[in-house]
């Protein structure tokens, strides 16, 4: 049975942290959560974009780049500097990337969609958990995902998609997003009862900077939704007083089950992932 997200409730009191929240739907959701009283942390890669959103929505900037986990590791420790109590994290960085590998030797696109991500979630954990111990109810971990996770397959002896054809970015990309799913289910495996709650969303098509200049998505972009209507998920899942389906569970858009692939029911492909995952960051 298919449920949908309520309407957002005040926020005051509470940290959220938006990743990739200097431009597209991570700006608009950093942009209304703050109108609902969160404080936010807008966490981006271009300095100028993340301080405006900063001073638009009164939050704080936190500079990073995913293409670089010691980068990563440094806004952990600054976040968890700056806030004694953290309540959501969203995970929204990422996007296609070119073919190649980062400076950590890793896919770019695995590294900067998945494994950054990852990577953050288990540096701020325990004060996600302290924080779910003292205020039950109010600590989410969202990550934004994509349809195009339903074209994706994970393979655990090429994560970094370094084999095969490269499709433009496409095959690479869904991949990641259906990691990114792979990811919320085995973390809510591993949080349950603890207070947190974890789900992954599809935004919907977006009219952002995703694609460059490619003249497909581009066309494309003309029926797309507006970044504002493209946030809602995030909105809701972070400011809804309760979300309608358990933890671990997908949404496209607004309503539950979400579209996903079939290695998605797979837990022990996630268990797979997650400890591939570790191994990759030093967890």
């Amino acid at each position: 049975m298919s449920v949908r997200l309520g309407a957002p409730g005040r926020m005051e009191g509470r940290v959220v942290v938006v990743t990739g929240a200097s431009s597209g739907i991570g700006r608009a959701a950093a942009r209304e959560l703050a109108l609902l009283g969160a404080e936010v942390a807008v966490v981006g890669r271009n300095r100028e974009r993340t301080h405006a959103v900063a001073a638009e929505t009164g939050g704080r900037a936190f500079l990073a780049d995913f293409d670089r986990l010691a980068s990563v590791r440094e806004l952990g420790a600054a976040l968890l500097d700056a806030y004694p109590r953290i309540h959501v994290l969203a995970n929204n960085a990422g996007g296609m990337a070119p073919r190649g590998t980062t400076g950590d030797g890793f896919g770019i696109t695995f590294q900067r969609n998945h494994l950054a991500g990852f990577l953050l979630t288990d540096l701020l954990r325990d004060r996600l958990l302290a924080t779910a111990a003292e205020e039950p109810g109010t600590v989410r971990v969202i990550q934004t995902s994509s349809a195009a996770n339903t074209s994706g397959k994970v393979r655990l002896d090429d994560l970094d998609e370094l084999r095969g054809p490269w499709l433009g970015g496409w095959r690479a990309y869904g991949t990641a997003k259906l990691e990114n799913v792979l990811f919320t289910r085995e973390l809510a495996r591993r949080t349950v009862e603890t207070g947190i709650g974890t789900w992954s969303f599809h935004p919907g098509f977006v009219a952002t900077g995703f694609g460059g200049s490619n003249p497909l998505i581009g066309l494309a972009k003309r029926a797309a939704l507006s970044p504002e209507q493209g946030a809602q998920p995030l909105v809701r899942l972070a400011a809804s007083p309760a979300v309608p389906a358990p933890s671990g569970n997908h949404f496209s858009r607004l309503a539950a089950p979400g579209s996903v692939a079939r290695q998605a029911d797979d837990a022990g492909l996630a268990r797979a992932l997650w400890e591939a995952s570790a191994a990759r960051v030093g967890g």
